[in-house]
């Protein structure tokens, strides 16, 4: 009976053996025939160190060295236009005429009022003279006399307001006063600017001000102008802090010769501060922003003693992914400057960064590359 049981717990035991083999055996083909990992494409850059202008920058709004809405001081009814919309204009030529008949006519009678008394003061000065009348008549003749000129002085100043004055030289702007048109004061005629020259009007952080000067030159790009910088000059600096955005107000001339720059425009400004300052730099995609601090991927030869290091159709070991922690700088365009956490000629990945994770093999394809422009330029342009 033991004998048996010794032969049947052999029997199991030797079951157990080759079915555990068998297992082993398939466990080991399904490894065999599983695919090899394989390294992951990217696009990299190496490390370089690169001359920067630090700047300061704004966005400005455009206003012009003179610009005003023509209105009118009285009301009336307009009998002529003398411009066309857009016309380039002289200070001093006539816009518009309003019909003044009536008060030419109530002028005319003043001013026959006002001779008349001069003649009276005149004639009563050659009878005071022949002592015929008292000093008292001929001072009355004078006063009267003063008091009419100014009523004729005062109706001729309302005459004038009848004739609508360019108040400089610049260019008119598009009108919808016509003839026969009645006008009240204050409204608004026609806009007259002058814009060979511009201001642009900005504002910068109350801590930037020690690098703000009369004189300092600066930079302005515009939407309408892709690609274009204007040059400028500060030529105003606000002597108050505005107390809600301990902002300053500054305000530069920018010349204008070929009147692209249009007030009411804004305007990115780009102040240069200093001297110039060396860098190291990578495009802004190979940094990844993240809670705990930005990072990068930095490729590198994997460790001499790495035995299972994954190679090439040549035999060369893939490059392998670490990643590091970066301290960034200022930008400029697509470029941004790296103060901590990697070095010059270092390879960092700037795409794929998602597939990557340490020990990672990776391979580097640049045939499309982010962009990496330190004065980029839109894709329309």
């Amino acid at each position: 009976m033991t004998k048996r049981m010794l032969i049947m717990v052999g029997g199991v035991l030797l079951l157990v053996v080759v079915l555990a083999f068998g297992k082993y055996m398939q466990i080991q083909k399904l490894i065999a025939s599983a695919p090899k990992p394989s390294a992951q494409v990217v696009t990299a850059v190496k490390v370089q160190a690169s001359e920067w202008q630090p700047q300061l920058s704004s966005v400005g709004t455009l206003a012009p060295v003179r610009g005003v809405d023509v209105t009118t001081e009285i009301a009336g009814l307009v009998r002529e236009v003398r411009f066309k919309s857009g016309d380039e204009v002289k200070a001093g030529q006539v816009l518009f005429e309003l019909n003044a008949d009536s008060d030419i006519a109530q002028l005319r009678a003043l001013q026959a009022s006002a001779d008349l008394a001069a003649t009276t003061l005149k004639r009563d000065k050659l009878q005071l003279a022949a002592q015929a009348i008292s000093q008292a008549q001929v001072d009355s003749d004078e006063a009267d006399l003063k008091s009419k000129q100014a009523l004729a002085a005062q109706q001729k100043a309302l005459v004038d307001k009848k004739t609508i004055k360019a108040p400089f030289a610049g260019k008119l702007g598009i009108t919808a006063v016509n003839p026969g048109q009645y006008l009240n004061p204050g409204d608004k005629l026609v806009t007259l600017q002058t814009i060979d020259t511009v201001y642009v009007d900005f504002f910068v952080p109350q801590k930037q001000l020690a690098g703000l000067s009369i004189g300092q030159k600066l930079n302005l790009t515009a939407d309408a102008y892709p690609g274009v910088a204007f040059p400028a000059k500060v030529t105003s600096i606000s002597p108050k802090v505005d107390t809600a955005t301990r902002n300053v107000q500054v305000q530069a001339t920018v010349p204008n010769a070929k009147r692209q720059l249009l007030p009411g425009m804004f305007a990115n400004v780009a102040l240069d501060q200093g001297e110039l300052k060396k860098y190291l730099t990578l495009p802004q995609t190979a940094i990844t922003y993240n809670p705990y601090g930005s990072t990068v991927f930095v490729l590198a030869p994997p460790a001499a003693n790495a035995k299972d290091a994954l190679k090439d159709d040549k035999g060369q070991p893939y490059l392998v992914a670490q990643q590091v922690f970066v301290t960034t700088g200022p930008t400029r365009g697509d470029q941004v400057a790296i103060l901590t956490g990697v070095k010059e000629g270092q390879t960092v990945v700037t795409s794929g960064q998602l597939k990557l994770k340490n020990g990672t093999p990776a391979t580097i394809d640049n045939k499309v590359q982010p962009a990496n422009s330190p004065n980029p330029t839109p894709q329309e342009h």
